[in-house]
């Protein structure tokens, strides 16, 4: 009873918690007050300003004291222990796999199991069964099957196990995939196509209560030889954590413009935000790439994360932020190691970005629904943000609606230099936690995020319950343009504001002092935007499209 008592009270106080955050910031929002400003209002400090600075800045505090943290030394490492690698694979380049599995090999952690499941058993697929074997070893050391189904269907082509159950050849070839990844070290599975989630099922199903821990990676990854060891540790030093993930940082930057924006945005992604989330023990996503967790629990929500359905729909990707957000159910502490490090592929191809962020953005949103049902098992600081990250996108988009509709042209231009000042700061920060001059183009990623990634996460939220497109394999990118619909509506809208506000500033004369900060201010921004591309074009654009160049870190070599 007391415990009851002590649960419903967490629920009272934390649901209490995310209403005063949410009605905080609508009042800071609504209200406009602002501290300082100038005599006409043309520059301005206020309490949503405010707010917005304190939460940079205690998220930039928390994730300095967790690094912190992460270079104190550390207890011994317990090699006994258990691991299985498990690798999802559909239609990869076979480049990437080979440096992929290279990797694997390298991965100093002794009797490592590997697993490698590939979304597909037609013939075109078994290019891949024949990398597995040509990397891993010959039959006498690497096991592999061709599974005509998988574990929820026989292969028939009808889409589910026959009959309403399973048949007796259905049962033997899953009892045989059992068998093949138990009794061998490393073993390669082809079964038909399902999605990641299937691919990901087999492994852990397969595998089931015979490891201790169970650590996941895609395809077009490359692992640090230390990835393992670094990140059992943490679930080595405390039982309550059920899962930890890596540093995950991108292989092929130099390719475009858009990995290589992608590359400073996942740095931040991962050492600032993540990081600060592990200080509480409530890292929000264990990524895909790089991740491990401790298999005895994993196995007790098994099913129920494989049947996941959102609206009556089966949910068909957000598998990852969905494995986390089931750990974090249980009340179990989630977190990061930049310790533990690999290098994974990005889309670098602008629409095949889009398409990716969009369907991030739609699990994220997805799911944030459900670790709402959580928030009173962990700290405070997991409501907070989830809060505030949840619905900053929203006011974001009302504000510059009204800054753009407003019909003065100093609004417009005082948005956009307050954008860049923001990504500057972080920018700055950043350089500074890394050590590295380059974390400065991460200003850049701001212009981005305000074009294409806000008029995403909108189009998202819209059509949450889709779920048929999205990225391609490697082997052969499809494009597709659904992705540009929200962002052509969004470029149209803004255009409308502009075209709008010069109308408007027409029918009355600037006056001295108008004209004055919209010079100045024209003049900073175009010498921003100067600067930056001088840099970039100097730094990072010479190295753009040399494959030779790509690989920096010591285990990525091709």
């Amino acid at each position: 009873m007391p415990s009851r008592c002590r649960n419903a009270l967490n629920i009272v106080v934390t649901t209490l918690f995310a209403a005063v955050v949410l009605f905080t910031i609508l009042l800071a929002y609504v209200t406009g007050y602002q501290f300082i400003h100038t005599e006409q209002h043309h520059l301005s400090f206020g309490l949503y300003g405010a707010f917005l600075s304190l939460h940079l800045l205690l998220q930039s505090l928390f994730a300095f004291l967790e690094h912190r943290r992460m270079r104190s030394p550390s207890l011994p490492q317990h090699l006994r222990r258990s691991v299985a690698l498990c690798i999802a694979a559909y239609q990869e380049d076979p480049d990437y796999l080979r440096k992929c599995l290279r990797s694997v090999r390298r991965i100093s952690f002794p009797g490592l199991k590997v697993v490698l499941v590939v979304d597909g058993n037609r013939p075109e697929d078994s290019y891949m069964n024949d990398i597995f074997l040509e990397v891993m070893g010959g039959a006498d050391q690497a096991g592999r099957m061709v599974w005509k189904g998988n574990y929820h269907s026989d292969g028939s082509g009808g889409g589910g196990v026959g009959g309403g159950g399973r048949s007796t050849v259905h049962m033997e070839e899953a009892a045989r995939v059992a068998r093949l990844v138990r009794g061998c070290r490393y073993s390669c599975i082809m079964q038909e196509w399902g999605g990641k989630r299937e691919v990901m099922y087999t492994a852990f199903k397969a595998l089931g209560d015979s490891v201790d821990y169970l650590q996941v990676c895609d395809s077009d990854t490359v692992l640090d030889p230390a990835c393992t060891i670094e990140m059992l540790k943490i679930l080595e030093e405390d039982p309550m954590v059920g899962g930890v993930g890596g540093d995950v940082q991108i292989l092929n930057k130099y390719d475009s413009w858009i990995s290589f924006l992608s590359s400073v945005r996942y740095w931040m992604a991962f050492n600032i935000e993540r990081a600060c989330q592990s200080y509480f023990g409530c890292v929000q996503c264990i990524s895909g790439p790089l991740g491990m967790y401790r298999n005895s629990l994993l196995q007790r929500f098994l099913e129920p994360w494989y049947h996941q359905t959102f609206l009556g729909s089966k949910c068909s990707f957000g598998d990852d932020r969905h494995l986390t957000n089931r750990v974090l159910s249980f009340g179990y502490k989630t977190k990061f190691t930049a310790r533990s490090h690999c290098q994974t592929e990005t889309p670098t191809q602008y629409l095949r970005w889009l398409n990716q962020q969009t369907r991030w953005s739609k699990s994220y949103f997805r799911e944030w629904l459900y670790n709402a049902l959580w928030f009173h098992k962990h700290s405070l600081w997991m409501t907070y943000e989830s809060v505030v990250t949840g619905f900053f996108p929203f006011f974001l988009v009302a504000t510059v609606i009204h800054l753009f509709y407003r019909g003065r042209l100093w609004n417009i231009l005082l948005f956009l230099l307050t954008v860049q000042l923001v990504g500057m700061v972080k920018a700055t920060y950043a350089c500074f936690l890394r050590g590295s001059l380059v974390m400065i183009f991460m200003s850049l990623y701001s212009l981005l995020y305000m074009s294409s990634l806000l008029p995403a996460k909108i189009f998202a939220l819209l059509t949450i319950n889709k779920a048929g497109w999205g990225t391609s394999g490697r082997r052969k990118i499809v494009v597709n343009f659904i992705g540009a619909v929200p962002v052509t509506v969004w470029a149209m809208v803004l255009f409308g504001g502009v075209v709008y506000t010069i109308y408007c500033e027409t029918q009355e004369p600037f006056s001295e002092r108008e004209k004055a900060l919209l010079i100045a201010g024209t003049i900073l921004y175009a010498c921003y935007w100067l600067i930056l591309l001088v840099l970039y074009l100097a730094i990072v654009a010479k190295r753009c499209n040399k494959r030779e160049e790509q690989y920096q870190l010591p285990y990525a070599e091709a």
